[in-house]
């Protein structure tokens, strides 16, 4: 039988990141945050209900150090993750423990980066940004191709200057673009 272990969540940070280093040789990052995940539906009889679902997120390497240093508690984000469940002896009583948390692939934030919480919206998703096809989006109206070739001159090979705009200064350096 197959198995599928995927999670998507969207929701607001409940508390500030939390970073560590984990043991050992390597000494992996490891992050961890609580995600509060609303969901709201009428009742049969009509009247609006509301939950809040609370989970307990953890993400490592890289993404850990970026989340600890841009996120805080109310932040807004998007989570793809897989469920995963450990259990353990409680040292105190001896009894059996056991949590299951998300571990997340990948965090995307959402909202302005000053933003406390609530809302959302901002960066979209990776296909959004390589100009895939996004059905919310609006379509942009055409302009003219004159006004086109005035706001975006040709692109000049990697490390030289690109062809000044009508009555500017010096060419770009592409190498000085620090993405």
């Amino acid at each position: 039988m197959a198995n599928f272990n995927k999670v998507l969540l969207m929701g607001n940070l409940t508390r500030d990141p939390e970073l560590r280093h984990s043991t050992g040789g390597s000494g992996t990052a490891i992050c961890k945050f609580g995600l509060a995940v609303n969901r709201q539906w009428r009742s049969a009889s009509g009247e609006s209900q509301e939950e809040t679902c609370f989970c307990d997120i953890v993400v490592f390497g890289r993404q850990a150090e970026t989340c600890n240093e841009y996120l805080s508690k109310g932040r807004p984000v998007f989570v793809e993750g897989r469920l995963s469940f450990s259990s353990w002896e409680d040292r105190e009583s001896g009894q059996r423990r056991s949590k299951l948390e998300i571990v997340a692939e990948r965090v995307q934030f959402l909202g302005g980066r000053s933003e406390g919480g609530g809302g959302g919206g901002g960066g979209g998703f990776e296909r959004r940004q390589q100009g895939g096809f996004d059905r919310g989006a609006q379509q942009q109206p055409q302009q003219p191709q004159e006004q086109q070739q005035q706001r975006a001159p040709a692109a000049a090979p990697r490390g030289t200057a690109a062809p000044a705009a009508s009555g500017g200064g010096g060419g770009i350096d592409f190498d000085d673009i620090p993405f």
